[in-house]
């Protein structure tokens, strides 16, 4: 998000954010902007204003609001860990309330909004109306938005200063897909699983058991899905013997000419969708993924290993979308 509006031509103060690997990417890359690695839920608003040097009521100031949203995810997981972080929407009213910005932005997964009546969204809305904000909202794809994936996104945008407020136009027609952003023709040379290099590109790609190998050799390019060697007894999962209707992306190839699906904490394994390349025998390198995030070249990522890398790429708000946000609210701020 901050990339993204930074891009647009706004001046980011800073992120807080509770994950330690994040601070070498996000110091390194948005410049002149704070990280605070802190609990929102400990984190006070005067102590947010003393750390940004920011004041009350300026019609200027954008808050926006990513926060963790595996709760409210559909991926079939142990929700017990993400319960704390499930209403920290609640925990971002507390700044809202202190500095009343002009604007707000809030990007979540779709179930957040689809699932109103167990989230905490409509007490957020209650408390945008009665503090002055006029907001538009709905479920959104980022594909429509300039990024090469089909990755469904709840998008709030909020203001105080006007009497309505739409979210950014998208555009259906101008679509992006897989070869717009990686192959050949975008600089991508062929690499093989395993590869790691000093290249600041960090084209760096996962490694692959024996099996997986084999497994993707026989795996039709662009598009192909494990079907292909379903009847192959040494290479079947038994977990998916007889089941060829269900979790067809697992071990799939990505499509050259189709939005790439949507980029996870996990796009780097092979074995969690459909994160194949859609001809080389192996899973979406770290820049691939980065790529098709639309993050830019020069953005370079920092961790402890290849796993930290994906997840900070795929928890992210995509760049470009982030961008549109931004440009959006500057046409309102400017139509004044």
């Amino acid at each position: 998000m901050s990339r993204g509006l930074l891009d647009a031509g706004i001046k980011v103060l800073g992120g807080v954010d509770n994950a330690a690997d994040c601070r070498f990417t996000y110091e390194r890359n948005i410049r002149g902007a704070k990280f605070i690695k802190h609990d929102i839920c400990s984190l006070s608003a005067e102590s947010l204003g003393n750390r940004l040097d920011i004041k009350p009521d300026d019609p200027n100031l954008i808050f926006a609001g990513c926060s963790p949203c595996q709760f409210w995810s559909k991926i079939r997981t142990d929700k017990s860990k993400s319960e704390r972080t499930a209403f920290l929407l609640k925990q971002f009213q507390k700044f809202i309330r202190h500095f009343r910005p002009g604007f707000v932005v809030i990007e979540n997964v779709p179930g957040l909004y689809r699932r109103k009546s167990e989230s905490i969204l409509p007490g957020f809305f209650n408390f945008l109306k009665k503090n002055g904000y006029v907001w538009d909202d709905a479920v959104i794809n980022a594909n429509h938005y300039g990024v090469p994936q089909n990755r469904m996104r709840y998008l709030l945008v909020a203001t105080r200063l006007k009497e309505d407020i739409s979210l950014p136009p998208s555009n259906k027609q101008s679509a992006k897909t897989v070869q717009d952003f990686i192959g050949a023709a975008n600089g991508f040379k062929p690499i093989d699983a395993g590869h790691r290099d000093d290249d600041d590109l960090q084209h760096w790609a996962a490694e692959l058991s024996d099996n997986n190998l084999r497994r993707i050799r026989v795996t039709p390019k662009s598009g192909g899905d494990r079907s292909a060697w379903k009847d192959d007894e040494t290479l079947q999962i038994p977990a998916y013997q007889g089941k060829d209707e269900i979790f067809r992306d697992v071990y799939g190839r990505m499509f050259w000419d189709r939005p790439a699906p949507t980029i996870t904490t996990r796009f780097n394994s092979l074995s969690n969708g459909r994160f194949g390349h859609p001809d080389e025998d192996r899973a979406i390198s770290i820049r691939e993924g980065a790529a098709l995030q639309t993050f830019p070249d020069d953005f370079r990522f920092h961790g402890s290993n290849l796993n930290s890398l994906a997840k900070q790429i795929g928890n992210a708000v995509p760049p470009e979308l982030a961008k549109r946000i931004g440009e959006h609210l500057i046409m309102i701020a400017n139509n004044g």
